[in-house]
């Protein structure tokens, strides 16, 4: 199952996201990432964080949606509230999409704050990983899919 992480500037949240997805789930879900105005450059502090809990990050890069424009995206996750609340590509059709709210740690102020919030959404992600997982998101389809993944966004909210 393929899903691609939203976030406006794909160099935090959404690169957190592809980065656990793809070192805890493969081979059963598949992570990639993305923004509608890509910063260019994945955040250093994301790098800093990803290598710090033993995540691989070779190949991640901030990066256009378009980039996806002719892979057969399964979920679509919006990761901050700007991405959610943009009008998606054409091109994901009707590709069911959910949303997981994720501060920014980068945009904290003091060094404690940023590794605080990091722990936070790295924790929120593994759980979340982990009950699509538990789900067997990967082996639904259809109206199935879309019903476990609306049971599983009830219990996030």
């Amino acid at each position: 199952m393929k899903i691609l992480y939203l976030c406006t500037h794909n160099r935090c949240r959404s690169i957190l996201c592809e980065a656990i997805t793809n070192q805890i789930a493969s081979p059963l879900l598949h992570g990639y990432s993305a923004g509608s105005q890509p910063a260019g450059a994945v955040h250093p502090a994301t790098i800093a964080e990803l290598h710090f809990r033993g995540y691989d990050t070779r190949g991640l890069a901030s990066q256009s949606w378009d980039t996806y424009a002719d892979s057969d995206i399964d979920l679509v996750v919006t990761v901050c509230d700007s991405a959610a609340a943009e009008s998606c590509p054409l091109w994901l059709g009707d590709t069911p999409t959910v949303h997981w709210p994720l501060p920014d740690p980068t945009a904290q102020t003091s060094e404690q704050a940023c590794a605080e919030l990091f722990d936070q959404v790295v924790t929120t992600i593994v759980a979340r990983v982990d009950a699509m997982l538990e789900a067997g998101l990967s082996s639904l389809a259809g109206e199935q899919r879309r019903a476990a993944l609306n049971t599983l966004v009830a219990e996030w909210a």
